[in-house]
């Protein structure tokens, strides 16, 4: 259940607002709203508000010095601005300070849920790559630093794992494929890498490995062999001595944390 903010010093105004989306959520979303700048942000401080509706207009903390604060707070949720103003400033201002949308006074019922689902798209987003960044393993973080400085042959071999991940990868069958001799390429991987051949093929199919425990309701088998390991047992190995659980474990353990991708 995502959280949306409403927050505006007109009781009329923030009333409509909550009756709009009330009825459009029909129960799936949280509707809460704030009279003023000051309420909202002393809320957030100790709750999160995936969508946030304000006001730009408001006496003591305005729209733009909430998202001024929040912003020096860390990330901001998805903000949509409304006022009955149109002069250009404030919409360029809160454009400037993250907001999502801006819109004009007196609101728009269809305008508004509009802005507000496209805004919900946003934040689920947002939430798929942090779950993602939190699934990448740092030592293919690391690989990846300088992957920009690879040469072609190493950017051509990576693609070639990574396009092939599903079957049985030797290094030979890689070289092969490069037209280079075995024992150069693998130095050079190594030297470009950091890794050898073998680890970073472990690395891939681990972090692909991960992505599927988390965004799929596949079986441990299948998923072994989706990334190319022919026996369910040697992958729940190989699972375990690189990440220290199960891949059982391992998705229970991310799912129970909140870091599914829905």
């Amino acid at each position: 259940m995502k959280t949306l903010l409403i927050v505006d010093d007109e009781p009329r105004t923030r009333l409509g607002i909550q009756k709009t989306l009330d009825a459009w959520s029909a129960g799936r979303h949280r509707i809460e709203t704030a009279a003023s700048g000051v309420e909202a942000l002393e809320w957030l401080k100790s709750n999160t508000a995936h969508i946030l509706i304000t006001d730009v207009r408001m006496p003591e903390v305005d729209g733009l010095q909430m998202l001024e604060t929040l912003s020096e707070r860390g990330r901001l949720p998805v903000v949509i601005v409304i006022s009955g103003y149109a002069e250009f400033e404030y919409a360029k201002k809160s454009l400037q300070l993250g907001a999502f949308e801006y819109i004009l006074k007196p609101l728009d019922k269809s305008l508004l849920i509009d802005a507000v689902q496209r805004a919900l798209e946003l934040d689920s987003g947002r939430e798929r790559i942090d779950a993602m960044e939190k699934l990448v393993d740092p030592k293919l973080l690391e690989v990846g630093r300088d992957e920009a400085r690879y040469g072609t042959a190493i950017k051509d071999a990576i693609d070639y794992i990574y396009a092939h991940l599903h079957e049985a990868i030797s290094m030979k069958q890689v070289a092969d494929q490069l037209h280079l001799n075995a024992s150069y390429f693998s130095v050079l991987f190594k030297e470009q890498t950091g890794v050898t051949f073998s680890d970073y093929v472990t690395l891939r199919r681990l972090q692909k490995a991960k992505e599927l425990l988390v965004t799929t309701s596949m079986p441990i088998w299948e998923i072994a062999e989706k990334v190319g390991y022919q026996t369910a047992k040697y992958f729940i190995k190989v699972f375990k001595e690189n990440e220290g659980s199960s891949p059982s474990q391992y998705r229970h353990r991310i799912l129970d944390t909140g870091q599914s991708i829905q």
